[in-house]
């Protein structure tokens, strides 16, 4: 159910590419930055307007308070100047708590201005009838004396102020709509135009996978981030590649071990049902079936073993002196009219798995039986860090100018030479003796041609 309704949910909201989610996530963060400068830019206009009306009462108040004079007895006579219009506008002037002098002004700003009087300099707003800002400055009987003598009152109305600090408000608010339309887009723009190498690799890589071409990205005219993914990229196809070409190899190498063994069976199956056969013809031709079955079983079980541990050495331990005369024997049971193999050397143990040592020796000699004339020989001896087994024969040798060559797969000396081999047998030799920690290599300068296996010691 839960995946059910994920899936509903994603059609709902429909595909999200990174085009998107990019001009989004910049959209977010513009936004942010716009809220914060808007306010703290109304913030700031807002106290620069205030400031403003507090300066500008200030001046007001000074301006009436250089038209009074104050008597020796306390007494304040006004002296009205030449155009004092804007200063009976908003001004009451007090002596003592007793006005003066007041403006034609609404009750409560007449209530406010008294509760000014008398009280030093202060600050004041009142929002009913009008918003409107006080100022009281106190007059002094003598300059620079602390007694009172009576208090300037001037008012100024502040819907201006907030008329223009709305409409900031409302400028700034549509500034920031239109800059955030502005970014999305821009950043669209940008982020599709950084985005499209990326879709055209998207796009290389939908052909490639259609017609399994072996292309790769590259680095070249493309930027340091996508030059880097591509170089990964191509990496991993290669490593793709070479499991591939692995695997391929690997079924091309069993295909190859069990050639022998099956067509044995085949044989042996269509030699039983031609005609009759006695209970003695039956039990040898049954023990002939069950030995090679047994035998393919031994190649998949190390082909097998082979592939899982690739990466570490092959565990196990066997004689090879023991191991060698007993494919020599076999060797004499299922090809009776090829030249019999001879061992020599001392008794040395190597460090890997009787089937893994089987499977190196059998394709060696498989193809030293090819080429050999008179005799195939074995030779085990004790080395410095392990142990070798050379397989040689009498036979023409591998030509100078394929050398070590001959362990590529598919490679043959002579293609043409009649014999039905397929290459593959020294290339998994070689493969299955590195993967148990050893080597193969040809040995020059000999007659005939001369494949020596080293081992880890057992």
């Amino acid at each position: 159910m839960r995946v059910s309704w994920t899936i509903a949910a994603r059609r709902v909201r429909g595909p999200v590419t990174l085009r998107g989610r990019l001009a989004l996530l910049a959209l977010i963060t513009t936004a942010v930055w716009v809220v914060l400068l808007t306010v703290a830019f109304n913030l700031f206009l807002s106290a620069r307007l205030g400031d403003q009306a507090n300066d500008l009462l200030r001046t007001r108040a000074a301006a009436v308070a250089a038209t009074l004079e104050v008597r020796p007895d306390g007494g304040i006579v006004v002296h009205e100047p030449a155009d004092d219009r804007a200063l009976d506008t908003g001004v009451w002037i007090y002596q003592g708590t007793r006005a003066i002098e007041r403006p034609s002004a609404p009750g409560r700003s007449q209530w406010q201005a008294d509760r000014l009087a008398g009280h030093g300099e202060a600050f004041a707003e009142m929002t009913d009838p009008y918003a409107s800002r006080f100022y009281a400055l106190p007059v002094s009987a003598v300059p620079g004396w602390g007694r009172q003598a009576g208090t300037v009152v001037v008012s100024v109305g502040l819907e201006p102020y907030r008329t223009t600090a709305r409409a900031a408000l409302i400028s700034s608010a549509a500034l920031g709509l239109l800059l955030l339309g502005v970014v999305y887009l821009v950043t669209r723009a940008i982020v599709g135009r950084a985005l499209r190498p990326v879709a055209e690799m998207s796009a290389q890589a939908a052909r490639w996978s259609e017609h399994g071409a072996a292309e790769r990205f590259g680095m070249v005219g493309r930027p340091d981030e996508l030059a880097s993914l591509a170089a990964n990229l191509d990496e991993l196809l290669d490593r793709l590649a070479a499991v591939l070409r692995h695997e391929r190899q690997q079924s091309a190498e069993l295909s190859h071990e069990l050639r022998t063994p099956l067509a044995r069976i085949v044989a042996e199956t269509d030699w039983l049902t031609a005609r009759y056969r006695d209970a003695a013809e039956q039990g040898v031709s049954h023990a002939a079936i069950a030995s090679a079955a047994a035998t393919m079983q031994r190649i998949c079980e190390t082909l097998l073993s082979e592939a899982r541990t690739r990466s570490a050495p092959v565990p196990g331990r066997c004689l090879l002196p023991d191991l060698a005369h007993e494919l020599a024997r076999r060797w004499a049971e299922e090809h009776p009219k090829a030249p019999p193999v001879v061992v020599h050397g001392a008794a040395v143990t190597a460090g890997v798995a009787a089937t893994v040592a089987e499977r190196i020796l059998t394709p060696l000699l498989d193809n030293a039986r090819r080429y050999a004339v008179r005799t195939i020989t074995v030779e085990c001896a004790q080395v410095t860090g392990g142990v070798q087994v050379a397989v040689a024969d009498d036979g023409p040798g591998v030509p100078a100018d394929i050398g070590s060559a001959v362990f590529e797969p598919g490679r043959r000396a002579d293609p043409a030479d009649g014999h039905d081999g397929a290459g593959l047998g020294l290339a998994l030799a070689r493969r299955l003796a590195r993967a148990a920690g050893g080597d193969i290599h040809l040995a020059a300068g000999t007659k005939g041609a001369r494949f020596v296996v080293s081992l880890p010691a057992g």
